[in-house]
């Protein structure tokens, strides 16, 4: 399914009713060119397909012009990689000219390019969560909209030791680097607030069967998942399978229960509360058009991959107005990034931290059906939610990053 946009076309996913086609660029300004960091294939591609739907869908509602530029946009499949986010990064770059990278969607594809689009001096807005990024490696061409890894993390471990009072938890997600800082995360705050972390779990990126980690749970007051594209759904499937809903209460990450998932759920879903820095019924006059334009040209709900990717749209746009004539200067494209402050996105207000790292609501949601369809609605909402947390920011980069094996598991039991 990989392919190239064309420098003078344009179509979003495989949906007809969601193509445009660019006009040609006015004479007296070169089109601003756009590239886009996403995948198609493998067990990411489910979010990587809604990337390229959200900022398709900003495009269109902006008639392929942003603040007065012409917009040229390609779309490039990484495979869900870091040697293919590396060589398409290189592609859009020296080949396409790029003014902006968009993208990519996993923290170990943003880890594999941020020294190279640091050297290149292009700017990029991120979806991918790699925490270093935008803390103590903080690379100055680099913003992102959506949240490190364990953003929201810190605040449903809050909402489930606090509001909930949990105390024993088992956290369970993919091997791999985002799992990790989503399940520290949690673990901080769960037991900086009286919890304790029994049990951590990591099963392979592609897992057939998770019958065999979800045997191993047991003795615990909730479950807390990290789960990542199509896998939420198996694993659901399972832990309900084995009939664990119901008897332990089970907790997600906002990849986990995202919006554009409920479709694939069934009843399994029903009563999972979730942390996301996005709800598609968020009530804001942008976040009405997207939802409706996501519906109309693609039949879906939209979740974070796509209002991510709208998102990082806004921000081109606020940048390019900022700049006019100087945005094609890349090194000051990435200043004025650093600087915006948007009042109506999809998930309401946003600004940037001095490293590059959004400031935003966090929305606290419980699965439920209403009128046949399984809705996330939102039972809390804590306020301009920082990278972190409550904590003191030199106490916080004075520390290691999260990692698998830190903060150190101090409760775990057989």
């Amino acid at each position: 399914m990989t392919r190239k946009l064309s420098r003078r076309a344009f179509a979003a996913g495989a949906v007809a009713t969601a193509s445009f086609r660019f006009a040609p660029a006015i004479a007296q300004s070169a089109p601003f060119r756009i590239g886009l960091l996403t995948v198609k294939t493998g067990p990411l591609a489910q979010g990587g397909i809604q990337m390229e739907q959200g900022i398709a869908s900003f495009l269109k509602e902006k008639a392929n012009t942003l603040a007065g530029r012409r917009i040229e946009f390609i779309s490039a499949d990484t495979g869900g990689n870091p040697a293919g986010a590396k060589t398409k990064a290189q592609e859009l770059i020296e080949r396409d000219k790029v003014n902006v990278i968009l993208g990519p969607l996993a923290a170990f594809e943003l880890l594999a390019i941020t020294d190279y689009v640091r050297e290149k001096e292009t700017p990029l807005i991120s979806l991918a969560a790699a925490e270093d990024v935008t803390q103590r490696k903080a690379n100055p061409y680099i913003i992102r909209p959506s949240a490190t890894s364990a953003q929201c993390c810190h605040a449903i471990a809050d909402y489930a030791v606090k509001e909930l009072k949990y105390r024993r938890a088992a956290t369970i997600s993919e091997d791999f680097a985002f799992g990790y800082k989503q399940m520290a995360g949690f673990q901080r705050v769960f037991e900086d607030g009286g919890g304790k972390v029994v049990k951590k779990l990591w099963p392979p990126l592609v897992t057939p069967d998770y019958t065999p980690y979800i045997a191993q749970i047991h003795n615990v007051d909730c479950v807390f998942n990290g789960f990542a594209g199509s896998n939420p759904v198996k694993f659901m499937r399972a832990y309900a399978d084995l009939g664990l809903q119901g008897k332990i209460p089970l907790l997600g990450g906002w990849t986990a229960m995202d919006d554009a998932l409920l479709r694939s759920f069934g009843d399994e879903a029903i009563g999972v509360v979730s942390a996301h820095w996005y709800s598609a019924d968020f009530d804001s006059p942008s976040n009405r058009r997207f939802v409706a334009a996501l519906d109309r040209d693609y039949k879906v709900l939209p979740g974070g991959y796509a209002a991510g990717m709208y998102i990082a749209g806004q921000c081109v746009e606020a940048a390019i107005a900022k700049l006019a004539a100087r945005s094609d200067d890349r090194s000051a494209f990435a200043e004025a990034l650093h600087q915006i402050s948007l009042t109506d996105t999809p998930r309401g207000p946003v600004k940037f931290d001095h490293l590059g790292n959004v400031v935003g609501d966090v929305f606290i949601r419980k699965c439920e059906r209403k009128g046949g369809q399984l809705v996330n609605t939102v039972i809390k909402r804590y306020p301009n939610v920082s990278q972190f947390w409550t904590y003191d920011e030199k106490e916080f980069l004075s520390n290691p990053v999260y990692a698998r094996d830190y903060p150190p598991a101090r409760y775990l039991e057989p």
